[in-house]
Formats: structure tokens, C-alpha cells, sequence
């Protein structure tokens, strides 16, 4: 969507979608300043590697002058779009894939593969109604926007979009994770037991929902509740290293099964393990 210019700000270059941000000026202030391709990714507009593409093509201005790589901007500067970054930016594909166990997320590791690899024509979910139509292209680029480590399966973004990585993996990233982890549990005598929910004490239970660190940091509180007996709910807003299974082991759990079933507002669905499909275009996380 393109945004009028403010009065004033001269004539709109033939082409080009214009974003203004609103900032409010504090009198008698310097104005602040911060890297053009950082201020882009602020306002939503790309990735800052998408940015730097684009200012080394000519397709940024600021203040209607020509952008440079590295160019400070005022948070109030005129940011320009030509219309052929658009155009890229909507030929970008995310999708969404139901990882197995065995494949890692990112880059294959001690002969294991990468989930990117079942991104084939064939493994293509017959229900996907999307009218994307496969290309090898379409696999440049293509990063996971969060990890599932290679014992867990579920829902597994997979993104040619800065915008979508950084909604979802951002430092500031408040979007909610859902898994369905089945866990036992060895009670003090040494026994193992799986109807976990009867024997688990409810203070420990409190601390998976708030109290515990890992890699010397206090995490973020969580929702995790019984399902059932063997299976707990656990909802995250951050996804550290195995940082579920770390969570149980510090309560004396023991994780033997880890699903990822939504990531924010988009469900896993009925989608099949192994399968994938794009997001659709009114889908948002």
C-alpha cells in the first residue's frame, strides 16, 4: 500500500511506492540516525540483505536522492520503493513443510538432510490449493524461519521472505510456538512410569511455566499443561537450542516424542509428514 507524501515533499518519483514513517520530533533535539538497510527492515519494507540489494540496484531513494550502501537516515527520512522491488519481493514463496524425524532444519550436518530436500514436485501435499507453480528458483534462498531439531517433527517454516524470517525469529519476535510433547518420568524410587500427570508434582509444573534459565538466562514465561496423562502442551514465544527437551530434563522428565502443531495463527493441520505446501496468500502468522 502506498502512503501520500507529506506536504511539501515535492513531486512522487514515476514508479515508486513511498513509506513514511511517523516519528514525532522532541524539540531542540539532533535528529536520530541508523543504518538505511536497518531502518527498512524496521518499517516492514524487506530484510536488510534484501535492502542492500536493492540500494546496489537503484531502487531505494531517501528524500528523493538515490540511496548508497550504508547511508545513516533520519527515523523520519522519505524511504522510496521502486515498484520493480515489489515486484521481486511477491515472487517470493514461503512454505510450510511437516518435518520428519532424521532431517535437520538448516544446513546438512553428520550426513543428515536438510528438511529443504523434501521440497520436491512429488512431495507436494495434494490438498495444498495454492496456485504457486513449482520452480527450481523458487529453492534459492529458501532458510528456515526457526528449527526443529532432528528428533522432532512438525510444522517447519521455510522462507524466501526477510519479513516473514524476521516476524518469526527477530529479536523482538512475540509470535507463539505450540508443541505436543509426550514425556515419561522416574520418580524418586527409581521407577519409570508413564501416567506421568498422576505422580508429577505441581511445583515442578509451575516451574516449566515460569522460573527456570538455560545458558545462564531466565526464559521467558511459557504455558505448558497436561493434555493427558503422557503428554504436555507447551506454548513459547522464544526457541532456544533443545530448549524444551533442557526444560523437562531439569524437572526430571524425559522427552520421547516432540510435535510442532502451530506457529502463531497457522496450523500444521492435516498436513503429512514429509509433505509440504505453500502458505497461502491470505494466510499471516
Amino acid at each position: 500500500m502506498q502512503d501520500p507524501l507529506k506536504p511539501g515533499a515535492g513531486p512522487k518519483p514515476v514508479g515508486a511506492a513511498v513509506r513514511i514513517p511517523k516519528a514525532p520530533a522532541v524539540p531542540g533535539a539532533p535528529p536520530a540516525t541508523v543504518r538505511l538497510n536497518k531502518r527498512m527492515a524496521e518499517l516492514g519494507l524487506c530484510s536488510r540483505r534484501e535492502a542492500d540489494d536493492w540500494i546496489a540496484r537503484g531502487w531505494v531513494r531517501v528524500n528523493g536522492a538515490p540511496a548508497v550502501m550504508g547511508q545513516p537516515v533520519a527515523v523520519d527520512a522519505r524511504i522510496e520503493v521502486d515498484r520493480q522491488a515489489e515486484q521481486q519481493q511477491r515472487l517470493q514463496v514461503t512454505i510450510l513443510i511437516n518435518k520428519p524425524v532424521g532431517y535437520v532444519s538448516g544446513q546438512a550436518e553428520d550426513g543428515h538432510e536438510p528438511a529443504v530436500a523434501l521440497v520436491q514436485p512429488q512431495n507436494r501435499w495434494r490438498e495444498c490449493n495454492s496456485r504457486m507453480r513449482w520452480g527450481h528458483e523458487q529453492l534459492r534462498g529458501l532458510a528456515p524461519a526457526g528449527r526443529l531439531d532432528i528428533d522432532s517433527i512438525g510444522l517447519l517454516v521455510l522462507t524466501q521472505d526477510g519479513r516473514i524470517a524476521r516476524q518469526l525469529i527477530g529479536e523482538d519476535s512475540e509470535i507463539e510456538k505450540e508443541y505436543l510433547v509426550r514425556v515419561s518420568y522416574r520418580t524418586e524410587k527409581g521407577d519409570e512410569t508413564t501416567n506421568v500427570q498422576a505422580l508429577f508434582p505441581p511445583e515442578k509444573l509451575a516451574l516449566l511455566n515460569h522460573g527456570l534459565s538455560l545458558d545462564g538466562q531466565a526464559l521467558r514465561p511459557a504455558q505448558v499443561s497436561w493434555q493427558n496423562p503422557e503428554q504436555l502442551r507447551f506454548v513459547l514465544k522464544e526457541g532456544k537450542k533443545r530448549q524444551i527437551r533442557r526444560m523437562c530434563e531439569q524437572v526430571g522428565l524425559f522427552v520421547t516424542g516432540l510435535k510442532r502443531v502451530r506457529i502463531g495463527r497457522v496450523n500444521l493441520g492435516h498436513l503429512p509428514v514429509g509433505q509440504w505446501r505453500y502458505l497461502a496468500p491470505h494466510e499471516r502468522f
